[in-house]
């Protein structure tokens, strides 16, 4: 198992410490386990948990091969993986990494026209950022060697801040139609909650994917519409996905092309949990708890 029992907390370093890797740091924190973050400026980036050390991801070397736990959630670029690119003879040698997490994205499946996919299901990325996506998680299943190593395939990320009440605060939430298509989504808390079971249930030299998703795909109008009553505000009007469409950014539309649902099962079987939030109704009271100080800050 990957989290001792006696000497020394073990050390867990958080390559990429936005969004959430923060959640994940607060939580480990928590758990009794070190914590250092890296961040690309640090004096730039936003407060990390008090407790957590962050240093510049390119001086971030002399850390890692302190390391005992490595997450990763900085994404790939066209040149590959940025954490490999920049350490990898530290990666390499490092004596006491023991486990390796890499948080990636269910949209290395692609298109599969609504139809269901699990932990099984052999990725077919139909698009250039998500073919970077996999090119990354086999780059570090290549470099793990006897490490343990969690493939999180993570779907839509919500939580404060991030959600269809922020939109609809800002004027700026779409009730897009698209009858039949659904997107997975995970609450920001439920990925720290993951990592850390992942933590403790990991095999030395276990290779495993695991589905960072709620339990109800939905239709984003859905959402919307829950979010929007929550409020006790009136929706946006519905909008038709073809007409919609037309005022897309390429990044919206990359979404909106493709149409899956992500099972989780047996992710959850492996780690041993259920959802904080196992749809998006408990994802969205829970921000609304957290706003009036009632939940985790």
């Amino acid at each position: 198992m990957p989290e001792p029992c006696t000497g020394p907390a073990p050390h867990l370093v958080i390559a990429g410490l936005g969004y959430a890797g923060t959640a994940v740091a607060r939580a480990a924190l928590g758990a009794g386990w070190r914590v250092t973050g890296t961040a690309r400026d640090p004096g730039a980036a936003a407060l990390p948990p008090p407790g957590v050390a962050v240093v510049a991801f390119d001086a971030a070397g002399p850390v890692i091969a302190g390391a005992s736990h490595l997450l990763v959630t900085a994404a790939p670029g066209e040149a590959g993986d940025p954490v490999i690119a920049r350490h990898r003879a530290v990666l390499a040698a490092v004596p006491g990494l023991r486990w390796i997490g890499y948080l990636s994205t269910t949209g290395v499946y692609g298109d599969r026209g609504g139809a269901w996919v699990d932990e099984n299901t052999a990725p077919t990325p139909g698009q250039a950022r998500t073919r970077r996506r996999l090119a990354a998680e086999q780059d570090w299943a290549a470099l793990a060697g006897p490490r343990a190593l969690d493939i999180f395939r993570v779907g839509g990320i919500y939580g404060p801040g991030r959600s269809a009440f922020d939109d609809l605060r800002a004027g700026t939430a779409r009730r897009t139609i698209r009858p039949g298509h659904a997107f997975s989504r995970i609450h920001r808390d439920d990925i720290a909650l993951a990592v850390l079971a992942a933590l403790r249930t990991a095999a030395s030299g276990g290779r495993r994917v695991l589905h960072l998703v709620d339990d109800e795909p939905t239709e984003g109008a859905m959402v919307v519409e829950a979010a929007a009553r929550m409020l006790g505000m009136a929706p946006p009007p519905a909008i038709p996905f073809e007409e919609a469409a037309q005022a897309m950014p390429p990044m919206a539309l990359s979404f909106w092309s493709e149409n899956r649902r992500v099972a989780n099962a047996a992710t959850k079987a492996a780690l041993g949990l259920s959802w904080r939030c196992p749809t998006y109704r408990e994802g969205l009271a829970a921000i609304l708890a957290e706003e009036r100080g009632e939940g985790p800050a």
